[in-house]
Formats: structure tokens, sequence, C-alpha cells
């Protein structure tokens, strides 16, 4: 691969992803060339292995769980979705440093907006989780200026700690921010994100059925497998469920802008993948 461009994503778990497959077939698509390929990093050895792949020639680098808040901490300079979030999913190296960014928030809005159809303005949404993922796309949501927005998490006071940092933003957008403890919730939503790992570590549904309205969207970040018992119990109470592979390229094709400068066919290899994946 001499002379070629070389990107990864790196996570633990990883081995399930399918960026590597989706970003080829961007390049493909757009005539670009690079190779990009999946990362297993050590749970105690990410700064290690970023830096590994840095002095190696590396480009850029996705990041999932459990490293996003790591990212943005060892990144030079920071977005101000990162700033905001304290995650990054997204790095770009050049120059001996790294430049962190999070496509995530504006992956999952395309794809409910765009993929599903749901317009966010002046809707119930409740976001379960205050980790990295969920701290990736709060800011985001916020900005199509829901009508009430709720954390909700296992640890309340994360959840809290994730709100105190989008309130002023809240504000700006008229949107009612409030954090909540898993069982907490009394009332129902339009939008449920999981944002949790519950799904990947084969957890039950973090949240009471109660939580969903008849004809609710409920999407989960994850895909595929671990996806199958959230939308399943979403299914099975009524509402509209939805994986995360749509969000999954929708994040990438904004990750892929701002590596190589040019956009994607985003819904064009969506669509190539949902066949792809297909039962026979």
């Amino acid at each position: 691969m001499t002379g070629t461009d070389r990107y990864c994503v790196m996570g633990h778990p990883v081995g399930h992803s399918r960026s590597p497959w989706i970003h080829a077939r961007f390049a493909a698509l757009t005539g670009q060339t690079l190779d990009y390929g999946a990362q297993l990093v050590a749970l105690d050895g990410f700064a290690a292995a970023l830096r590994d792949f840095a002095n190696a020639g590396g480009r850029g680098c996705n990041i999932t769980v459990p490293f996003k808040h790591e990212a943005a901490r060892l990144a030079d300079t920071r977005s101000e979705r990162v700033a905001q979030a304290g995650a990054a999913n997204t790095l770009v190296l050049a120059h001996g440093r790294i430049h962190a960014d999070n496509t995530d928030g504006l992956g999952l809005v395309a794809d409910i907006e765009q993929g599903a159809g749901v317009p966010l303005a002046g809707r119930d949404v409740l976001l379960i989780g205050a980790g990295g993922a969920a701290a990736g796309v709060l800011a985001p949501l916020l900005a199509r200026a829901p009508r009430r927005l709720a954390v909700c998490n296992r640890t309340q006071a994360r959840a809290e700690a994730l709100v105190e940092r989008h309130l002023a933003l809240a504000m700006l957008t008229k949107t009612e921010l409030t954090a909540l403890g898993q069982q907490a919730p009394e009332t129902d939503f339009d939008v449920i994100i999981n944002a949790t790992s519950s799904s990947l570590s084969g957890g039950g549904v973090p949240v009471p059925a109660s939580v969903l309205r008849p004809g609710s969207l409920a999407c989960d970040m994850m895909y595929g497998a671990p996806a199958q018992g959230f939308l399943d119990w979403a299914t099975q109470h009524g509402a509209h469920a939805r994986d995360g592979l749509g969000m999954l390229v929708q994040q990438a094709a904004e990750s892929f802008l701002l590596w190589r400068g040019v956009r994607p066919p985003a819904e064009q290899v969506l669509a190539e993948l949902r066949a792809l994946l297909a039962p026979a």
C-alpha cells in the first residue's frame, strides 16, 4: 500500500464494524484511493495505538466505543462539536497533530429526518445514555429545536452533567432539556434513541415501555444482531423501530468529507449495505 493514504476504525470490540466496507464503497464511487481497516485496541492501549498509527503515516481514524472521550482528550485541536460533547468519533492526522471532530450527531439527525422521514422540530425526544455516544449527538439533536429532550441514564448524575454542558444551546432553541434516571421517565415520547451499550453487551432494554407512544420512532444506535432485542421490543409495543445502520453510513459520509474534501453518495451506499445484510 505504499503511497496510499491509510485510515481505520479503532475500538473494542471492532470486529463487527461495517466501516471498512462503507469507506471502500465511498472511495470507489468518488474515485478516491485509500486503505481503510479495522483495528482492535486494548482497553488500556488507545493512546499508544493512536500514536503508532499516526507514526506509520495514518491520515485519519474513526473512533468507536469505548474510546470517544479519550480521543477528544488526546487531540491537539477540537471542533466546536467535540468541545461541547467532550467526545470525538473522527480524528484527522496531519503534520504531527491530531484534530478531533464528531460526526455522530450529524449522521443521526440525517437518518432520522431524511431516512425515517421524521422532523425533530417540536417533537418530544428521549435520549438514553450519557456516555460518549450520547454526548456526541446531543448538540445536533438540540439544534433541530425539539420541544422537549430528556437525557436518561443509569447514573443520573452523568445525565445531569451532560445536560449542564448543553443548557445554553437548549435555551437558544427553546428546548426543555432535562436529566432523568433510567427508570424515571413518567411520560412518553415521539422519538426514543438508545445510545447505551446495552445492545452491544446483550443487556436488556434500559427503559420501561411506557416511554413509547403508538407510532413513536425508536432508534438503536447499534445495528445488526446486537440491536435486534431493542428493535423487537419497540415493535412489540407499537413503535416504528430503526437500527443504527443509516446513522453509521451518514456519519461515515461526514468523516469521509472531512478527510477527502468530497461528499460521497450516502443514500446509495446505505441501500447497497442493507441489501448486502438482508437475510437470504
